[in-house]
């Protein structure tokens, strides 16, 4: 599962745009690259389509040019230890046209700490050779070769691109030399323990066709000035968004003509709804209306080659609290080099030998600069901790920088993006210990032949140790959960003693292979968490680890009770929604257990962690509420394709699930009828109304009959409604301020007339006649021809717009409108519902919307019934692709950045276990792979409140054993009488979740009957459900008055009573 990350709520977003056709490099491939995948699916290239099933959430991220752009592009990967392995899985989910894994050396112990792909007994054998047929698992339709010679000049010139992982300065430069004379993109990515490097060269000159991978930005006009330069402003609804600089165009402009689908312009930005255009004074008067749209123009980027990077280094930073750091490991990785070249081995783990030597190679490399590269002064303590740890190979580092490098990789194919211009140096230096000057011993941390070495070389074989005993709770076994569990297994979590616990509700679907890298095809359908856990097990055999199949939430406090929060060390989640999130903050709060937390939405992460008594929880911000769309547009006014499908669902729901649970409901609950004539306003009638329908007017006894259904039901939304509406609201009316009512947001409809040689008149058939007969359990039909005969004989009653039907204009007028309830009609209703037991035969199928199924009419019904209300208005109409983002909710989502978050987490999660104390040891991440954008802060701290002189967070709480051992439990008044006396605070109100147990303005009977009864006896009574057995203690909420009389805020009582 994966999440959005700015905001805590699902955002949709597309990231669809138009761009030129980019012609890839037509060098060809050699004859072992362009073999057919198995499985019979067709191979990448020009002449495949992309599967939108396997593709659909990386589609939302990077567009279809895109995609046609990677599928013509032939990859190269040196060096598969962990960072080229994560590289290379990241690429082959992407989707280019071929991979080639390159590596001429041995699989040894220190490289199992993060190669996923290697196993035990592959020790002594090819990396690439290896890995190669478990990599090409991961997408049959990317062939990937293995290749163990050496990299010539003729052999590299099939690429279009070339990663080098674990290679030496001297093979970069070579490489980087060739690469940039013949064309070919070059990323150099390389880590060192907790250090990281990524390089870029994609050319003299690129061109990126999207800069940020965000939708273009569209408004409505309300006025155009005859000026120079002419100034636009927008209707006051919402702010434009546009920057200057930007590039826009104009439609539907009236009386300025000359604007309408104009080449795109440059505009200066002048305020929040205004922005200046070109010279329009001699262009026509303008009258009313128009939309701006953004224009996403290419830009022409160019990079220096390897060899002049080296002397004048333009650095991306990742962490602005170490703006120093970038130009210290430039020299300091240069240095690393001279050390490997003179040794032919890396500085041992923590040698202070070797670590001298290490500062005295870097003030070589120093003196030998020339260009900007050059240093005033060396950071020797900086330089020493990279000579420590430079042996170490740890699986987060490799994920994080392997999430940028495949990034990369799909920049260089594509132009989507803007690339790291040209190097990125990272450090998770706090992950070490926090105390001033520890050093490890070398014996500690040399290798001892198992395969956690290359993080025992960086942290020692104590924290080695305590990872292994480590119980951990991950919910969630989606995206971000199998990357989770790839790291623990490499990290050697709850190896030993330890246990790691997944929970999962969810089966898997064919989209979630693209990046839930553990499962395979032949896994759809199978359960996440089962999956997921056998097959980290076959990356560490030692993981302990169990699936579960719940969901958490309260239903289940009854499996995740007391006895398992109280075992657990930490709680990782990999949620896809806020509610799930925020339940299990609440959770760890009350546990008091670390949490780790992440979301990915797009090319966009977020990485946060919640340390008991130290940081503030999840839930402790929150985003503003996402804009709804009002009812009156999505009834009458809409003027978006948003709006039409968010009405398309709304039917979709409106027809084909609630009339048949209404209808079982009256059919099977005696109690339905009762509710239903308490519901307020005129929901009783509409209820009613529709039951009645369901069960009798419009009950089909036919295919043909369903056939009729759908072309009234037609006639009535896209023709007779519009021309009530029209009746209502003529398209030449005036507001009583004269202005033109069908203007700014107001678009003016006009009707359809059907035709069966519409093909979007016919799709809407379809679908709609399939999903009805599904409803009532009817056997549809897949034949047009038959159903266009079936329609030549359906009757069609004629309509005529009425005077005196009300339409709503605004939600303002539709709230005070008070519905009048027709009762003679409830009760006419009430004797005309046929009673139960004389339909008792009947069975009717709700259905829930399914997205991801081409074949059940769903989408088919959606798309139609959107487009077609889009054509009453005049609203472009969306494709199959963008209404299923849109009307799906879906998030877009990519692989990349779900394992470049991860290894965040991961870092955090080292801290978690060493028992880190100080605020800024933790660091909360964000980026945006798209921008390129990093921002790490430190969590905020736990704010503090006060009472008396208690000061207290969110980690605090009162403490009150309600049953003493072998003693009677406390009644309210015990319980109120505790506080006076004890903390001298008065109770005002108390209450447990939604229950009120004590209010000081309760009825004076009331309170009498509740102050001697015991706790739980009234927890109980008012919230009229029993205690479980798990439940061995309460939550209260106090509202507290001081000796003053000053209303407190107090912590959270916890009750015990087992």
């Amino acid at each position: 599962m994966s999440s959005s990350p700015l905001s805590k709520k699902r955002r949709v977003s597309e990231s669809e745009t138009k761009t030129e056709s980019h012609s890839s490099s037509s060098n060809c491939v050699s004859s072992e690259l362009s073999h057919t995948p198995t499985n019979g699916m067709a191979r990448n290239g020009n002449e495949a389509d992309i599967d939108e099933g396997l593709y659909s959430r990386q589609l939302y991220v990077l567009g279809h040019d895109a995609m046609k752009r990677m599928q013509t592009s032939n990859v190269l990967i040196s060096g598969l230890r962990g960072l080229g392995v994560e590289i290379a899985k990241n690429v082959i989910l992407g989707g280019v046209r071929s991979v080639t894994l390159h590596d001429q050396g041995l699989a040894e112990w220190r490289d199992l700490s993060s190669q996923f792909y290697l196993r035990e007994d592959d020790l002594g054998k090819n990396r690439a050779e290896v890995s190669q047929p478990r990599l090409a698992e991961l997408n049959s339709y990317v062939p990937v070769v293995a290749y163990t010679g050496v990299l010539t000049e003729d052999y590299l010139s099939q690429f279009q691109v070339v990663v080098l992982t674990n290679s030496s300065l001297d093979e970069q430069l070579r490489i980087g030399e060739l690469c940039h004379g013949k064309g070919i993109k070059l990323i150099v990515a390389d880590t060192r323990g907790l250090f990281g490097q990524l390089f870029c060269d994609f050319g003299e000159e690129m061109t990126v066709f999207d800069t940020n991978g965000e939708q273009p930005l569209s408004a409505m006009i309300s006025m155009i000035t005859k000026d120079n330069p002419g100034v636009v402003t927008c209707l006051d609804e919402s702010r434009h968004g546009f920057e200057s600089g930007d590039y826009i165009t104009f439609t539907e402009v009236q009386g300025m003509t000359e604007l309408n689908g104009c080449t795109p312009m440059e505009i200066k930005a002048l305020g929040p709804y205004t922005f200046s255009i070109c010279d329009t004074s001699s262009f026509s008067e303008y009258i009313r209306g128009g939309i701006v749209s953004q224009v996403k123009m290419p830009k022409k980027i160019s990079f220096k080659s390897l060899p002049a990077s080296l002397s004048e280094p333009e650095f991306l930073l990742t962490d602005f609290a170490k703006f120093e750091r970038p130009g210290q490991l430039h020299l300091g990785f240069q240095a690393l080099h001279a050390f490997e070249k003179q040794h032919g081995r890396v500085p041992k783990p923590w040698s202070q030998s070797d670590a001298d030597e290490l500062v005295s190679l870097a003030k070589e490399v120093n003196a030998a600069q020339s260009g900007s590269a050059k240093q005033e002064q060396l950071d020797k303590g900086l330089l020493q901790k990279l000579a420590y740890v430079a042996a170490g190979d740890l699986a987060p580092v490799n994920a994080f920088i392997g999430g940028l490098a495949a990034q990369e990789v799909m920049k260089a194919c594509t132009g989507k993006f803007m690339p790291v211009m040209q190097w990125l140096y990272f450090d998770a230096l706090e992950c070490l210990s926090e105390e001033e000057g520890a050093l490890l011993s070398e014996e500690e941390c040399a290798p001892r032949n198992c395969r956690y070495d290359g993080q025992i070389a960086v942290f020692g074989s104590k924290l080695q140790e305590l990872l292994s005993k480590q119980r951990y709770f991950l919910v969630g076994a989606g995206a971000i959960g199998c990357e989770l569990l790839k790291n623990f297994a490499m990290m050697g979590l709850a190896s030993g003693d330890g246990e790691v616990i997944v929970t999962d509700m969810d089966t898997i679907e064919k989209s979630n292979l693209n990046r839930q890298f553990l499962f395979r095809p032949w896994d759809v359908t199978k359960m996440k968490s089962e999956t997921a856990a056998a097959a980290v097990k076959q990356m560490n055999p030692s993981i302990r680890i169990t699936g579960h199949q719940n969901r958490v939430g309260p239903d289940t406090e009854r499996v995740y009770d007391d006895d398992f929060f109280e075992s657990l060390h930490g709680v990782a989640n990999a949620l896809d929604n806020v509610d799930a999130r925020m339940y299990v903050d609440r959770r760890c709060v009350y546990y008091r257990k670390p949490l780790l937390e992440s979301g990915t939405l797009g090319t966009k992460g977020n990485v946060q962690v919640v340390i008991p008594f130290l940081t503030e929880s999840y839930s402790s911000s929150q985003d503003p509420p996402e804009k709804s769309i009002p009812i009156c547009t999505l009834k009458n006014f809409p003027n978006a394709i948003e709006h039409t499908l968010q009405w398309a669902r709304d039917e979709f729901e409106g027809l084909f699930k609630q009339p048949a649970e209404n209808a079982m409901q009256y059919l099977t609950d005696p109690k339905f009828m009762e509710r239903t004539l308490k519901l307020p306003g005129a929901q009783p009638l509409e209820v009613l109304e529709a039951v009645y329908r369901t069960l009798v007017t419009d009950c089909p006894r036919s295919w043909e009959d369903c056939v009729a259904w759908a072309r009234n039901h037609w006639q009535v939304q896209y023709n007779n409604n519009v021309r009530q509406l029209l009746h209502n609201f003529p398209p030449d009316q005036v507001t009583s301020s004269g202005a033109p009512f069908w203007s700014g947001p107001k678009r003016c409809p006009h009707p359809l007339e059907f035709s069966t040689d519409n093909l979007l008149h016919m799709d809407y058939i379809m679908a709609a006649a399939n999903l009805f007969a599904q409803t009532y359990g009817l056997p549809g039909s897949s034949d047009r021809a038959a159903v266009a005969q079936i329609l030549q004989e359906v009757k069609v009653p004629t309509f005529t717009p009425r005077s005196g039907v009300k339409i709503h204009v605004s939600d303002q007028e539709l709230q005070n409108a008070n519905a009048s309830v027709d009762d003679s009609r409830l009760e006419e209703l009430k004797s005309l519902l046929p009673t139960p037991e004389t339909v008792s035969q009947f069975k009717l199928c709700a259905i829930d919307f399914e997205k991801d199924d081409d074949t059940n009419f769903h989408m088919d019904f959606i798309v139609a019934a959107s487009n077609l209300r889009a054509e009453n208005y005049d609203i472009p109409p969306a494709d199959r692709h963008k209404s299923k983002l849109i009307a799906g909710k879906i998030i877009p989502a990519i692989a990349t950045t779900t394992a470049a978050v991860v290894g965040l987490v991961c870092l955090e999660m080292l801290k978690v276990v060493q028992g880190h104390r100080r605020l800024e040891s933790y660091k909360n991440g964000f980026m945006n792979l798209a921008l390129p954008f990093f921002a790490f802060s430190e969590p905020i701290a736990a704010p503090t409140h006060k009472y008396y002189e208690v000061s207290w967070t969110l980690w605090d709480r009162f403490e009150v054993t309600g049953v003493p051992p072998g003693g009677e439990e406390m009644t309210l008044r015990q319980f109120l009488d505790y506080f006076k006396n004890e903390h001298k605070l008065e109770i005002t109100m108390l209450s447990q979740g939604v229950s009120m147990l004590y209010s000081f303005f309760m009825p004076a009977a009331k309170l009498k009957e509740r102050l001697d009864l015991p706790m739980t006896e009234i927890v109980t009574k008012v919230s009229k459900k029993k205690l479980g057995k798990h439940v061995r203690a309460l939550v209260f909420e106090l509202c507290c008055n001081d000796l003053n009389d000053e209303d407190v805020e107090v912590p959270y009582v916890q009750y015990t009573i087992r």
